[in-house]
């Protein structure tokens, strides 16, 4: 199983690492870069957000997606892009319109709540074509790049975004969107699919913007029993990842210790790990032919330079090969851009 649109972007691409190493294929050093590398670490995003009226209109202007997008690329020198967007645009593309509140994150004015909210639901091509904002974004920024790295677009896995749409917010429980799975399983099933058949449609219409590689972000994956996760999760990844054979994907579950088996029988090129997770542990239950991406603490950044260095290191040796360096979730905000700079270089200096 080898994912490839990337005939042709190897012939344009100058940086070509990450896809190299998702397709299983020798490199001399790993790869390297951060989930929400695009953000508040880097003292230019905070200085463009601060002229906006808020999250959402940066998410919503093509030309400034493509600009926060290519910031860490030009500040951090990582080996890869990833498109400035938001998971949440793929419920509003349904119909079910979203806010992000400062300082608090998404809220839903509108829930998920019986049969004839799903019912009034847009999905598939109808609902993806509807997102035009972001595919415009990754035109924008594939042309900018001129093929220095690649680009990455992404979607949130179908329970994350069910939690929202259930929940209205985020949750340290998600009670209300567990609850669901429990008294009417049929429906959440419908749900799912329907947030399935949009993604799949998103991603493929990203795939033609011009992402050279994708990830599924299950970011409530932890919250879940290993059972739930096996009926409510698994079949849904699965659907997204068989569809999707034009390029590579990786699939970042996060918390779900417990399902790495069914993880690594996906039809995908990489599996992300949060930092919880020892890699050969993991390799003996996925098996030796998938990429494995992450898992360094977010807080090891915070620490002295040395301990910084060493540390990337040491976790890069526990890995050996088929790896793809990044944290284990996003980078946290108040991250010292130094830190990040200190990873970011150690990773780029380490030889095989």
């Amino acid at each position: 199983m080898q994912k490839v649109s990337a005939d042709q972007a190897q012939t344009v691409l100058q940086n070509d690492l990450i896809l190299k190493v998702a397709r299983g294929e020798e490199v001399e050093r790993p790869p390297v870069w951060l989930m929400r590398q695009a953000g508040r670490i880097l003292p230019q995003y905070r200085a463009l957000r601060g002229k906006l009226s808020g999250f959402k209109e940066l998410v919503e202007t093509p030309a400034l997606a493509a600009e926060v997008t290519i910031q860490p690329i030009d500040e951090l020198d990582v080996d890869a892009a990833i498109i400035f967007s938001d998971i949440l645009v793929i419920p509003e593309a349904m119909g079910l319109t979203y806010e992000m509140v400062e300082k608090k994150g998404p809220f839903f004015p509108e829930t998920i709540q019986q049969a004839a909210d799903v019912e009034k639901l847009v999905s598939g091509d109808s609902a993806a074509s509807q997102l035009h904002y972001v595919f415009e974004a990754l035109e924008i920024t594939k042309r900018e790049l001129a093929g220095r790295v690649p680009l990455i677009g992404f979607a949130g896995a179908p329970w994350t975004i069910l939690s929202y749409m259930v929940e209205g917010q985020g949750s340290k429980t998600f009670s209300k969107a567990r609850k669901l799975l429990y008294q009417n399983p049929k429906l959440a099933h419908q749900l799912l699919q329907k947030i399935t058949d949009t993604t799949i449609a998103y991603l493929k219409l990203k795939i033609a913007a011009g992402a050279d590689m994708l990830q599924v972000f299950d970011s409530w994956a932890g919250i879940l029993p290993k059972a739930q996760y096996s009926e409510f999760a698994i079949p849904y990844i699965r659907q997204i990842c068989d569809a999707i054979q034009e390029v590579p994907i990786t699939v970042f579950a996060k918390d779900a210790w417990f399902a790495l088996e069914e993880l690594g029988q996906l039809d995908c090129n990489t599996i992300g790990l949060d930092w919880h997770l020892d890699p050969q542990d993991v390799r003996q239950k996925i098996g030796p032919t998938k990429a494995l991406q992450g898992n360094l603490d977010p807080c090891l950044l915070y620490a002295p330079q040395e301990e910084i260095a060493e540390k990337t290191q040491n976790m890069i040796k526990g890995f050996k090969k088929q790896h793809i360096v990044n944290l284990g979730h996003g980078v946290y905000p108040d991250t010292p851009l130094d830190g990040v700079k200190c990873f970011v270089n150690t990773v780029k200096a380490y030889r095989y």
